[in-house]
């Protein structure tokens, strides 16, 4: 197991609640040993005038989706992650229905993080690939 702690997955949408995250009704869904989901419904929110999801929509998903889990990662009373690069691939697009991210560790080290982050539709079709690396900064 990557996490620093045992991780309980309601306390994690419960912290979640005056946030982008809440904003756009992200929720965390999974917690594994080495991995964590969630998921997005499409929403007007979310959708750019053409009426597919928004690039920047899964950017915010992704970068939350890794963003948490690199943290989960740390002792946050010594140090936290903050977001340096995120590289994101356009797959194909979507208008309706519910997005469901996975994020999952490619590199854990002492002063970087770099998290891989796939993001599927209802018919679990890929969507969206993107790659962000974390900085790890001393409290």
């Amino acid at each position: 197991m990557i996490w620093f702690q045992p991780v309980d997955i309601q306390q994690l949408n419960n912290a979640s609640t005056q946030d982008m995250a809440h904003f756009l009704e992200m929720e965390f869904t999974e917690i594994g040993d080495d991995y964590l989901k969630g998921k997005m419904p499409v929403t007007d929110k979310i959708r750019q005038p053409m009426g597919i999801v928004h690039g920047g929509a899964y950017v915010s998903f992704a970068e939350t989706l890794g963003s948490l889990a690199a943290n989960l990662c740390l002792d946050m009373t010594k140090a936290y992650a903050v977001g340096l690069n995120i590289f994101s691939n356009h797959l194909k697009s979507c208008s309706k229905g519910t997005l469901f991210g996975e994020a999952k560790a490619v590199h854990i080290g002492k002063s970087t993080q770099v998290w891989e982050i796939h993001i599927f539709d209802d018919a679990n079709k890929l969507l969206n690939v993107s790659r962000l690396t974390m900085m790890v900064k001393d409290k």
